[in-house]
């Protein structure tokens, strides 16, 4: 029994760590990796669900489509961001 869990305990580790590796791999951010361009960002609720971390992208300069790593800017919504500052009170 404890040869099968060791075993069971290593395959696990290896799609850990293969897992993480192919992550931090993928591209960050909205910016093309072949041109520099800024992308498309294409919508997929299932995969936007499944995968929060990942987004599907496009690039209509030079065709390039893939999946690349969500940013802390991308997420952020329009209607939080302020243009002028909140005036104090005297």
């Amino acid at each position: 029994m404890l040869v099968v869990l060791v075993l069971l305990v290593t395959v696990a580790m290896r799609v850990v760590i293969v897992t993480a590796v192919v992550y931090l791999l993928l591209p960050r951010g909205p910016l093309c990796p072949q041109c520099g361009i800024e992308m498309v960002g294409l919508r997929n609720r299932f995969f936007d669900r499944l995968l929060p971390l990942l987004q599907r992208r496009w690039c209509l300069e030079c065709g390039w489509n893939g999946v690349v790593r969500r940013t802390g800017t991308a997420r952020a919504r329009p209607s939080a961001r302020r243009s002028t500052p909140r005036p104090t009170l005297p």
